[in-house]
């Protein structure tokens, strides 16, 4: 038996989780390519964004614009926005995506995402009904800057688990990360926040990601209970 056979031999991995794991790798990718683009500055410029550095996840990929103080809405949409709305997302509001008792919660994680900056972390979970089976969410926000030099842009990543169904589909928000970024990290309390210094969604260290110049164009690109969604605040000493 080979040592590197006898290494590996006890460590099996259930192919459901492997399955969910790999579900989920786009958000890994978008994540780690952010993370290239930063290059210790607190947040990327969105003329550094180029589609190609997120290819394996450009479906899932999606840009926002900041147009009021907690209103995000879709400059570009990937097809997994399209496959849970039922139409092009281009135009609409981030809050399309969630069940209106959710959209107070949201915003006021989209006013952090630009205002802190921060990296925003979200649980979804759909609700059910006639042709529209269980589907459960995790949405990736992360705050850029426009070459004019305010932090008025995001890229975002959405990965569903589930048959989406009969769209449109509305999210209940079940838990929202967020996690403070700058020189100067502080941890606010915001509403019913427990706040905790652990790490992100993805829990493990983000790679670099190759960054290539260039943009992208304005053209390219079961149920849970409902209430108010956990709030959980933790901050990066990046």
């Amino acid at each position: 038996m080979s040592a590197a056979f006898a290494r590996n031999s006890g460590k099996v991995i259930a192919l459901s989780e492997f399955r969910k794991v790999m579900r989920f790798q786009p958000l890994q990718e978008v994540r780690a390519y952010w993370e290239g683009l930063r290059c210790g500055r607190p947040v990327p410029l969105r003329s550094e964004i180029d589609p190609r550095g997120i290819e394996g996840a450009l479906d899932h990929a999606f840009m926002l614009d900041r147009v009021a103080p907690g209103v995000a809405r879709f400059r570009l949409g990937g097809q997994e926005l399209t496959n849970v709305v039922g139409e092009d997302t281009r135009g609409m509001p981030l809050d399309t995506l969630v069940h209106p008792e959710a959209r107070a919660a949201l915003a006021d994680a989209v006013t952090r995402l630009f205002d802190t900056p921060a990296i925003i972390e979200i649980t979804l979970s759909a609700e059910c009904g006639i042709g529209k089976p269980p589907v459960e969410a995790q949405m990736l926000l992360l705050p850029v800057k426009s070459d004019g030099g305010r932090v008025d842009r995001a890229i975002g990543c959405l990965v569903t688990e589930g048959i989406i169904g009969r769209a449109p589909r509305r999210f209940i928000v079940t838990d929202i990360r967020i996690i403070e970024i700058g020189e100067q990290p502080r941890i606010k309390a915001v509403g019913p926040v427990q706040a905790r210094l652990d790490a992100p969604m993805l829990d493990r260290p983000a790679t670099a990601a190759r960054a290539i110049d260039g943009s992208i164009g304005a053209d390219a690109m079961p149920a849970q209970p409902k209430g108010k969604p956990a709030l959980r605040l933790v901050r990066s000493d990046d």
